[in-house]
């Protein structure tokens, strides 16, 4: 009876070891605010553990910050908005390979009282000279993050100097998309975002579309395993089946389908045979 016993027990501890190693199963993703708060990962992540098994734990912070996460290997996978800096990134070793997935683009949102007159402006640049000349209150994320980056660049193109002319009309907060259009609410305030976290945004108050439509403004997203020759612990298999899921045709039809009140946030690009 003791022998039947034993056996029963060591059968339940085996199904108690193999659940616990289905439920370890899981990769670290180190991506931006963006795919956070717009909610396309709470719609997109569901459907990738479903399909594989694989849970994915979401370290959520502005793309430098995010790939500084790869860089000392505290994730196995990095999914970002911000050309440059990732092929920095390539550049450096830390991945061996990027590949798009998605983009969306960035609007500039602003109070309806639309004090440097750039209401329904196709022009960022000259949307940002004005906002500059009028010393119209602008919310900066200043948190090295993709948007952030990018509204560094359309200053410099737009000729505008930020040193020399920011003052407290330009208030620099160092924090992700949902805080700084927060920011920008309550205090009628300009600030750049991507679209799909605007379009998820629910603390709208006075703002507004204010520019949008220049093609200066496309944000494409790239992601990235880490390198594992630099990393050893990263879970290369694991890590990998997400990315080959993201740019496959069901992860690129995921995208598709995530929508708020019908209106499509990210549109898929992967191309082909990448």
């Amino acid at each position: 009876m003791n022998r039947f016993l034993h056996a029963f027990i060591g059968l339940c501890l085996t199904g108690l070891a193999s659940s616990a190693l289905a439920q370890d199963r899981f990769i670290t993703v180190a991506s931006t605010t963006s795919t956070e708060q717009s909610g396309l990962f709470g719609y997109l992540l569901p459907l990738f553990t479903q399909k594989t098994g694989i849970t994915v734990r979401v370290v959520a912070l502005g793309t430098g910050q995010a790939l500084d996460v790869g860089r000392r290997g505290d994730a196995d996978v990095v999914f970002v908005h911000d050309r440059p800096a990732e092929d920095k990134f390539l550049s450096e070793g830390w991945s061996t390979k990027r590949f798009d997935v998605m983009y969306n683009d960035f609007i500039i949102v602003g109070p309806k009282s639309d004090p440097a007159k750039v209401g329904g402006s196709k022009d960022v640049l000259s949307a940002l000279k004005k906002i500059a000349e009028a010393k119209a209150p602008f919310i900066s994320r200043g948190d090295k993050s993709g948007t952030h980056q990018a509204e560094l660049r359309y200053w410099k193109s737009a000729g505008v100097d930020l040193n020399a002319v920011k003052g407290d009309w330009y208030r620099e907060i160092g924090q992700g998309m949902g805080p700084a259009l927060n920011m920008a609410a309550a205090s009628d305030a300009y600030v750049l975002s991507d679209r799909g976290t605007w379009l998820s945004f629910k603390n709208r108050r006075d703002l507004v579309i204010s520019v949008e439509g220049d093609a200066r403004l496309f944000n494409q997203y790239g992601v990235m395993l880490v390198n594992p020759a630099k990393h050893p612990n990263v879970k290369v298999a694991d890590g990998q089946a997400f990315v080959d899921w993201l740019i496959s045709p069901e992860g690129q039809t995921a995208i598709t389908g995530y929508k708020i009140e019908g209106q499509q946030l990210f549109f898929p690009n992967t191309k082909p045979g990448a």
